[in-house]
C-alpha cells in the first residue's frame, strides 16, 4: 500500500506452524498469634466488654434482696417504681453498650471466631436477644391489669422479680404464639387471661379458627395431588410438547448450512513440511475429477524441496506433487492420486457486485473445515502481497468474511455454492508484523475469472503467461497515476505500448475508463485481463489527456 499510516498492509494468510493469594490474617505484627476471641471483635480497636456490665442477653436482672413488708398500695407502687427503674437501667445499659460496640459488628473474616456455642451468633442467642428486645420496648402495662396475670403466672413462693419474665408477650392475644398460655375460660386449666376481651369476641374466634384450619387442610390435599401428578409425569416421561416434525433437520437449498454441507467434502487442508525451513498450513479445493487441487503459490512454495500432504474432509491424507505455480498471480495447482472427489464449480467473478453474500471455507490457524460468512465489501481492490521482487498482483475481491492465516487457497463461495474467488491475503494494522496478523474484516480473494485462466495454463503447461503492455514504470513518482520512466528504453520496441504511441515520460491516468492512481493499480488492472484483449489507455501528456488503444500481449519468456 502507498500510505501505511492510513491503509492496512495486506499479508498472505497462510499459517506457519495462578496468582498466589495473600496469607490469611491473624498474625500480630511481632509474629505472635492473638488469643481466640468469643465476643464481638473490631479488627482495628479490640476492647474487652467490662465484666461488671456483662450478663447473658435476654436474661432477667438479678433479684434484689426482699424489701421490708409494707401496705399493699405501697407495695404495688414500689413494684411499679422498681419495674420502671429496671427498664431504665436496662435501657441505659443497652445504650451504653451500643455506644461502645454499636459500629463494631464484624460478620465474617478472620477476626470473628466460628464457634457454635458462642453467646453471639447462635440460634439460641438470637432468640434470647429477640426476647430481650420485646421486653425493653414493650408498651407500658397498667399495673392493675398486669397484677392478675402475674398472680396466675407465678406459683406460690415464687419471687416477685421472676414474675416479670412474662411481659415479653404481654401484648399478645391468645393463640398468637404457639406454646403460650390460653385465655383462661376457653383455654386449658391454669390458663392465664393476658388481657380482658368481650365474651362475644372470644366466641366468634372459634368459627374463624375452624375456617382457617379447613382451608389449610384443603390446600394440603390439592398440593399433594398436584405433586403426585408432577411426579408421575416425571417418572413416566410424558410430555405435552409436540415432537419435531419430519424434515426438521433439513436445510433449504441456498442456505449457508446447505451450501457448506455440499462444499466441505471438496475443500482440503494442505500441510507443507519444508525441513529446516519450517512448515506451513493452508487450504485448497478440488477443481476437477483428475485429482487437481487449486491453492495459493505462497502456500506450497516452501514445499518445492520438501513434502506436501493434502488432508481430505474425511481425514484421509494423500501425498501431493506440484503441477505448476505462478508467483505473479499467487496461484498453484497440486495433484493427488484420487479421482473420486467431487470438484467445486468456478462461477463468473465479473458478475459479482458489492453487497453480495459470500462464504469462506478453509483451515484458519489449522482448524480444518471452518466456515465463515460475510459480504463482498469492494471490487477491483489492488493488492500486492509478498516481498519486493516476489510480490503478487491481484485485482482482488474484498470481503469481511473472517479470513485468517491458514485460509489461503480456500474457496470464496457465492450463495449458489460456486467459487467466485480464491482467498489469498488479509490486511494487517500498520506497524504490526505478519506473525501477529488476524482477521480485522479485510480479506482479499483472487477473482475466479483470473484463477480459471491461470489454473488451465498451469495444468496444461505447468506455467502461466501474463498480459503486458511493454513499459517500465517509475516507482519514485509520487503524483497521481503511473508514470513511464523518462528514458528511451522505457518503452519496449514493438510492444503493445510502442505500437499504440506511448512515449517515455507519459503519465498513465486511466485504464478502460477507470482512474489509475498508482503503478500497482495499473499492473493489477492489466493482469486481470486476458492475453489478446484490446484495451484503452489514457495518458497525460503536456497537460492534455490522450486515449490510446492497444492489444495486450504475453510477457516474453525469461
Amino acid at each position: 500500500m502507498t500510505d501505511e499510516s492510513r491503509t492496512p498492509e495486506p499479508e498472505q494468510s497462510h499459517a506457519p506452524d495462578a496468582v498466589t493469594p495473600p496469607e490469611a490474617g491473624g498474625a500480630l505484627p511481632g509474629g505472635g498469634v492473638p488469643p481466640e476471641q468469643t465476643g464481638i471483635i473490631d479488627l482495628d480497636d479490640t476492647r474487652a466488654i467490662p465484666a461488671g456490665a456483662t450478663r447473658p442477653i435476654g436474661s432477667a436482672a438479678p433479684a434484689e434482696p426482699p424489701a421490708p413488708a409494707a401496705s399493699p398500695a405501697a407495695a404495688a407502687s414500689a413494684d411499679s417504681a422498681a419495674s420502671a427503674a429496671a427498664r431504665r437501667s436496662d435501657e441505659e445499659r443497652d445504650e451504653a453498650w451500643f455506644d461502645v460496640f454499636g459500629g463494631e459488628h464484624p460478620v465474617d473474616g478472620a477476626g470473628v471466631p466460628a464457634r457454635a456455642d458462642a453467646a453471639w451468633g447462635s440460634d439460641r442467642a438470637d432468640a434470647l436477644a429477640e426476647q430481650a428486645h420485646r421486653a425493653t420496648y414493650a408498651p407500658p402495662v397498667d399495673p392493675a391489669l398486669a397484677a392478675p396475670a402475674a398472680a396466675h403466672a407465678a406459683p406460690s413462693g415464687t419471687a416477685g422479680a421472676n414474675a416479670t419474665a412474662v411481659p415479653a408477650y404481654a401484648n399478645a392475644v391468645p393463640g398468637d404464639l404457639e406454646g403460650l398460655p390460653g385465655d383462661g375460660a376457653d383455654g386449658p386449666p391454669g390458663g392465664v387471661p393476658l388481657r380482658d376481651e368481650p365474651a362475644g369476641r372470644r366466641r366468634r374466634r372459634g368459627p374463624l379458627v375452624l375456617a382457617v384450619v379447613g382451608l389449610c387442610l384443603l390446600s394440603g390435599v390439592i398440593g399433594g395431588v398436584a405433586g403426585q401428578l408432577a411426579e408421575d409425569r416425571i417418572n413416566t416421561g410424558v410430555s405435552t410438547l409436540p415432537p419435531p416434525g419430519p424434515g426438521s433437520t433439513q436445510r433449504p437449498a441456498g442456505s449457508v448450512a446447505s451450501i457448506a454441507a455440499n462444499a466441505l467434502p471438496s475443500v482440503v487442508t494442505i500441510k507443507v513440511d519444508a525441513g529446516s525451513e519450517g512448515s506451513a498450513t493452508g487450504s485448497g479445493f478440488v477443481v476437477d475429477g483428475k485429482g487437481h487441487v487449486l491453492t495459493n503459490n505462497h502456500v506450497v512454495a516452501p514445499g518445492v524441496s520438501g513434502d506436501i500432504e493434502v488432508v481430505l474432509s474425511n481425514g484421509d491424507t494423500e501425498k501431493a506433487t506440484i503441477v505448476g505455480r505462478d508467483e505473479s498471480y499467487d496461484l498453484a495447482v497440486l495433484k493427488i492420486a484420487r479421482t473420486d472427489l467431487t470438484p467445486l464449480q468456478l462461477g463468473p467473478s465479473d458478475k459479482v457486485v458489492v453487497g453480495d453474500q459470500v462464504i469462506a471455507v478453509g483451515a484458519p490457524l489449522g482448524l480444518d473445515q471452518t466456515v465463515t460468512t460475510g459480504i463482498v465489501s469492494a471490487l477491483n481492490r489492488p493488492v500486492s502481497p509478498g516481498e519486493p521482487g516476489e510480490a503478487s498482483y491481484i485485482n482482488a475481491i474484498q470481503t469481511d468474511a473472517a479470513i485468517n492465516p491458514g485460509n489461503s487457497g480456500g474457496p470464496l463461495l457465492d450463495m449458489a455454492g460456486k467459487v467466485i474467488g480464491v482467498n489469498s491475503a488479509i490486511a494487517r494494522v500498520p506497524g504490526t508484523s505478519g506473525s501477529t496478523g488476524g482477521s480485522i474484516g479485510l480479506g482479499f480473494a483472487i477473482p475466479s475469472d483470473q484463477a480459471r485462466r491461470t489454473a488451465d495454463q498451469l495444468i496444461a503447461t505447468g506455467k502461466a503467461s501474463h498480459p503486458v503492455i511493454g513499459v517500465g514504470l517509475d516507482r519514485t513518482f509520487s503524483g497521481e497515476g503511473a508514470r513511464v520512466v523518462d528514458k528511451p528504453d522505457a518503452v519496449t520496441a514493438g510492444g503493445p505500448a510502442a505500437k499504440a504511441g506511448v512515449k517515455p515520460g507519459d503519465v498513465i491516468v486511466g485504464f478502460e475508463g477507470k482512474r489509475i492512481r498508482t503503478a500497482d493499480q495499473l499492473i493489477v488492472s492489466i493482469r486481470a485481463r486476458a492475453i489478446g484483449d484490446t484495451v484503452t489507455l489514457t495518458v497525460e501528456r503536456g497537460g492534455q489527456d490522450v486515449d490510446l488503444k492497444m492489444t495486450l500481449e504475453a510477457d516474453p519468456p525469461k
